[in-house]
């Protein structure tokens, strides 16, 4: 079989995934139990910049990773709020407002994916923000399907809103609906990942919507609880019942809270009969109007924490408005949540607890809750179809008003440009017109899955490269229409036999039709033919110079440097030469999130690392062999080269020149004896430099690394530092649907806070992290570090309040002692700052990183050359050096 040229391989290779929009990794204590706190999402709406609040909770930038619309206001400062017992007070005190169209949408992506249980929250306080003093109605939408409504009583209120929700797809989208009366807005949104074993609807998966949420007996100095006291994030506001008292417990608690994770302070309150005259608790929820239209979930929760004498027993019969029963006996210390479904008919007024003859001890209560099964009567868009828009949307960077939650449902909502199918159960994309709308870029193969497209308009546009043969796959598609654009090659012969296909090409100059490319060739065939040859034998000359200068060239540098990169052979492996190259795996030197990392020796002794692909990273792997094959090829004394690998049966690895000295990560640790001088920080980031340079401006077309960080650049023994994983990201992504594959590469700590904006990483990207890098070069200090005090910090928190300050000698790794270049360590930070510029595009190209990392270097070099007699250079001998050649060594600026 005649392969494809290298460029054409490594062009494929570029567009071979997609980026995911990442869910937000939001940082706050973990429980360790069946849910994780630290995977909650929390939107403060409004605001331009992630924070913790006064209560230590983290909240996300309201920004393009969830919401593409809207505009974000101060609350008006003539507005007085009361919100002194209010835990989301600072939050109120912005919103998101969404002035333009009819829905607007935030889209979240929680971590834990679908088909799992979560709690989803949002919080309005009009607060007057558009000083109109005119208080909007609005709706809440979740995903298809009618939430809520939205009517504050006044200016000041807080009106919040809870649902819990099975989700069938990787998104949850949360819209606003406007329907006449006002502009809506948010103040606050969040996500909280919850058991799958509580609050389900048990005859179906229904999101259930809260009526009230509430805790008895508790003090009368707390308005209401959630986080941090409630893992799960509920709210639990105080309530009382008529004829009743309050009694509490200051004993430590020790039992099993189980499943529904209830606070302390839920636990240790509870309410009885007034002075035991009466037998019986009444909770009265005529106010909160549960209506017999819908179907209902009644949650009680006991604990009884007053201790029994011998032989008694608290028994009690619930019933619910006179119609249905049912008993409950309590145990010490033991927690029981009592779920009763009230069927569709049933008004629900009133609950009565009443004690049994036999008991001993009057009925108890803590708190209650009560939720309505919202009905779901509208069917969402295929996945399939919702996963293709959603990623054609991203990949031209499409913003349309409309073109926000589902693409067809509700009809009224359907995004502009699509028209669907509605005879079926499950609505299906039929049509899509996104003429003269500026794409740019390659037809991308999102279009080829929607299954059910029968018209496809990508007119006047500007799109470029082939026509994707993909299209011809599209079973329905009746009408293409490829008009005003820059395609080149020919028309794919699967497209020209489609019978059934109208295809409109014209405008497009360098398409070639297939009657006209005959007629071309037989016109000029014979000019074609000699001007080729000509060139034929001058490039033939040429490479042949060039490839005798090569060979003088490599075997001059392969015989001065014993460390140089071991050239690729592009060799596959079987099963059983792994097997044989590992020692039957004896020794494992590492693991990551592709595999468990082996070392090897190869039949002449050279040594390798062998990486063996975990199941987990092979998911939706489809051209492993293929991409193997590129990345051996690509070749750099910077960059660690691929000797082979194995796709043999269900084993899959990679074979590495083996690098003795590990991993920079490792190096830089505080239990690594062998500290890096100065110097070999600086000959690591300028070999890390010229790695990435290749990457980035030597290879055609481009690669970008997409998940650079210490960890990746590793060491020979001589101390040279190589790059790793190049390609990794998208090749091997861990993505069971790698077609239509979105997942973003890239670590925490070193990912491209651009990439929260724009969904997309790039060279900048890499620049960024390679600045990441730099300050753990110069630190010591890991990226993220987890402190007692201040939680998780970044390490450009922890290098900023030094910088500004101006002082080298605080921000320089300690275990120096000293030993370093004042002037050059200075000029290296200031490398390290201009890498990570918030802004893209004002970070540097790594060529000019090289650049000036050399100057450094040579800098350094120079100074340590002339301190005659002294392995110490102070710092007052720099600076005067420094000073006395006529460059500068003032601090750089804080970011």
């Amino acid at each position: 079989m005649k392969m494809a040229p290298l460029w054409i391989v490594a062009l494929l290779v570029s567009l071979s995934c997609f980026i995911d929009l990442r869910n937000s990794a939001q940082v706050v204590p973990s429980d360790g139990g069946d849910t994780d706190p630290s995977r909650v999402i929390s939107i403060d709406c409004g605001v331009t910049q992630e924070i913790w609040d006064t209560n230590g909770f983290f909240h996300e930038a309201d920004d393009a990773q969830f919401v593409e619309s809207g505009k974000i206001y101060n609350v008006s400062s003539n507005d007085t709020f009361d919100y002194s017992q209010e835990q989301v007070s600072e939050q109120m005190k912005t919103v998101r407002s969404f002035p333009e169209g009819k829905r607007n949408c935030y889209t979240l992506r929680p971590k834990q994916g679908k088909n799992k249980n979560y709690l989803i929250r949002t919080f309005m306080s009009y607060g007057n923000y558009d000083n109109k003093s005119s208080i909007p109605y609005f709706h809440l939408h979740l995903g298809v399907n009618f939430w809520t409504e939205i009517k504050l009583e006044n200016v000041s209120a807080i009106k919040r809103k809870r649902v819990v929700h099975v989700s069938p797809t990787n998104y949850i989208d949360v819209c606003l609906i406007n329907v006449g009366k006002g502009t809506p807005f948010i103040s606050l949104l969040e996500l909280w990942p919850l058991s799958n074993s509580i609050y389900r609807a048990a005859s179906s998966l229904l999101p259930l919507g809260l009526l009230t949420g509430v805790n008895l007996g508790m003090s009368e100095r707390l308005n209401f609880i959630r986080y941090a006291d409630d893992i799960y994030g509920r709210s639990w506001r105080n309530g009382k019942i008529d004829n009743s008292e309050r009694f509490s417990t200051s004993e430590a608690i020790e039992t099993d809270v189980k499943e529904y994770r209830l606070p302390t302070e839920v636990l240790i309150t509870a309410v009885r009969p007034l002075n035991n005259v009466s037998s019986s608790l009444y909770i009265n929820l005529t106010s909160i109007n549960v209506t017999a239209d819908s179907e209902h979930y009644v949650y009680l929760h006991f604990f009884d924490f007053e201790e029994h004498s011998r032989g008694q027993v608290r028994s009690m019969e619930i019933t619910f408005t006179d119609t249905i029963r049912e008993p409950v006996t309590l145990k010490y210390q033991d927690v029981h949540t009592l779920v009763k479904r009230i069927p569709k008919g049933v008004a629900l007024t009133g609950i009565s607890i009443t004690s049994t003859p036999g008991s001993g001890l009057p009925p108890m209560i803590n708190a209650y809750e009560v939720y309505e099964a919202l009905p779901q009567p509208i069917t969402p868009t295929h996945e399939q179809d919702v996963d293709a828009m959603r990623n054609i949307k991203h990949a031209y960077n499409i913003i349309r008003i409309s073109w926000q939650g589902d693409p067809c449902m509700p009809k009224e909502y359907r995004w502009e440009g699509v028209t669907c199918n509605y005879s079926e159960n499950i609505p299906r994309v039929t049509s899509l017109n996104i003429s003269s709308s500026k794409l740019t870029g390659q037809i991308v193969p999102s279009f080829s899955y929607l299954m059910t497209l029968q018209a496809l308009d990508l007119s006047n546009n500007q799109l470029t490269g082939e026509i994707p043969e993909s299209l011809a796959e599209l079973p329905n598609l009746k009408l293409l229409n490829l008009t005003g654009n820059n395609l080149a090659g020919t028309i794919p012969k699967a497209l020209r036999k489609k019978s059934s296909l109208t295809l409109i090409s014209d405008g497009n100059p360098d398409l070639c039709q297939a009657d006209s490319c005959k007629t071309v060739t037989k016109k000029f065939i014979k000019p074609l033919v000699a001007s080729l040859a000509s060139v034929a034998v001058l490039v033939l000359i040429v490479c042949i110079t060039l490839m005798l200068s090569k060979h003088k060239r490599i075997k001059k540098v392969l015989s001065s440097k014993k460390d140089d990169q071991i050239k690729s052979n592009n060799q596959g492996f079987s099963q059983a030469e792994v097997h044989d190259i590992t020692n039957d795996y004896a020794t494992e030197i590492g693991a990551g999130g592709f595999g468990k990392v082996y070392l090897g020796r190869l039949k002449d002794g050279t040594q390798v690392a062998v990486k063996l692909l975990s199941n987990s990273s092979l998911q939706g792997f489809k051209e492993f062999q293929s991409e193997a094959k590129l990345l051996s090829f690509i070749y750099h004394k910077n960059l660690v080269s691929l000797i082979g690998y194995c796709d043999d049966g269900d084993m899959r690895a990679l074979i590495y020149e083996y690098m003795a000295k590990g991993n920079l990560r490792n190096l830089l640790s505080e239990k690594n004896p062998d500290i890096l001088t100065w110097n070999e920080r600086l000959n690591i980031a300028l070999d890390a430099a010229c790695g990435l340079d290749y990457l980035h401006n030597g290879c055609k077309p481009p690669i970008i690394h997409r998940d650079l960080k210490s960890s990746n650049i590793l060491l020979s023994e001589n101390m040279h530092a190589k790059i790793a994983d190049f390609g990794l990201s998208k090749a091997f992504a861990n993505d069971t649907d790698s077609h239509i594959s979105t997942r973003p590469a890239g670590t925490l700590g070193y990912l491209d806070p651009e990439f929260h904006k724009s969904g997309n990483l790039n060279k900048k990207s890499d620049i960024y992290s390679f600045g990441i890098v730099l300050l753990e070069l110069m630190t010591g200090q890991r990226a993220i570090t987890e402190t007692s005090d201040e939680g998780t910090r970044h390490i450009s928190d922890w290098v900023n309040p030094k910088l500004e300050i101006g002082d080298i000698q605080s921000i320089v790794d300690p275990r120096l002692e000293g030993k370093f270049n004042t002037a050059s360590a200075w000029t290296f930070l200031e490398i390290a700052i201009s890498c990570i510029t918030p802004e893209a595009n004002k970070r540097p190209d790594i060529s000019s990183v090289v650049i000036d990392l050399k100057h450094c270097l040579s800098l350094e070099t120079s100074l340590v050359e002339s301190a005659e007699n002294s392995s110490l250079i102070s710092t007052t001998t720099l600076e005067t050096s420094y000073s006395q050649s006529g460059l500068s060594y003032s601090p750089p600026s804080a970011r």
